[in-house]
């Protein structure tokens, strides 16, 4: 009645399952170590707009005298400030008000003689460790 092939293609369910398992151990390993590597390239690149954050504040303190104060905020790299600095521009210093790595205002303070820039991090909060830790700007 039901003949038997001995030479069947395909594979066994006992098969698939070892491939799958295969499969789901290297994701285990390799997807830590690419998630490992993404929030170290967040930090990074937060880290350089810092930077490039500090040259416009600079050019800004070259042009008024001064670096914007915490009420003007980092949006006067954007906008012109009104009287405060008749020499700002004519081009803004920077396009947008910029953000950290994770969609976050940096956290700006000026006393318009010095100035503090902050970023919270990957967790959004004051402190962490790790990829979570707060970033400075005289830390960098």
């Amino acid at each position: 009645m039901f003949s038997r092939r001995l030479n069947q293609a395909g594979m066994t369910l006992i098969e698939i399952m070892i491939v799958l398992a295969i499969v789901g151990g290297l994701m285990a390993v390799l997807g830590n170590n690419i998630m490992d590597r993404l929030k170290k390239s967040r930090v990074n690149t937060t880290q350089i707009h810092m930077k490039e954050i500090q040259k416009q504040l600079d050019m800004y303190n070259a042009d008024c005298g001064s670096y914007p104060t915490t009420e003007q905020g980092l949006d006067a790299l954007v906008k012109a400030p009104g009287d405060s600095c008749p020499n700002w521009g004519p081009e803004p210093y920077m396009k947008k008000e910029p953000k950290d790595a994770w969609g976050k205002e940096y956290i700006y303070e000026s006393d318009g003689a010095t100035v503090s820039l902050k970023s919270l991090g990957a967790d959004k909060r004051e402190g962490g460790d790790n990829h979570d830790k707060d970033l400075l700007l005289e830390d960098i």
